[in-house]
């Protein structure tokens, strides 16, 4: 489950980073903007989808994951 918790950090570093191309592109303006800006907006939610479904996924197996193995 560890590679989740990996997985987890880099969707939402992936937000984070389109978002910042995104606001910085924005408060520019210009070419960039018109070119890529709505295109960043659809990759950021995108990835917070990704993140969410993420995030639930390691909720649900640690809730119901499998049961620790017996000591001996």
């Amino acid at each position: 489950m560890e590679i989740l918790h990996y997985l987890i950090y880099l969707a939402v570093f992936a937000v984070v980073g389109a978002l910042g191309v995104g606001v910085i592109g924005m408060v520019r303006g210009g070419e960039f903007n018109a070119k890529y800006g709505n295109k960043l907006m659809r990759a950021r939610v995108g990835l917070q989808a990704l993140a969410i479904a993420l995030l639930a996924l390691s909720l649900l197996l640690s809730k119901f994951g499998s049961p620790p193995a017996p000591h001996p």
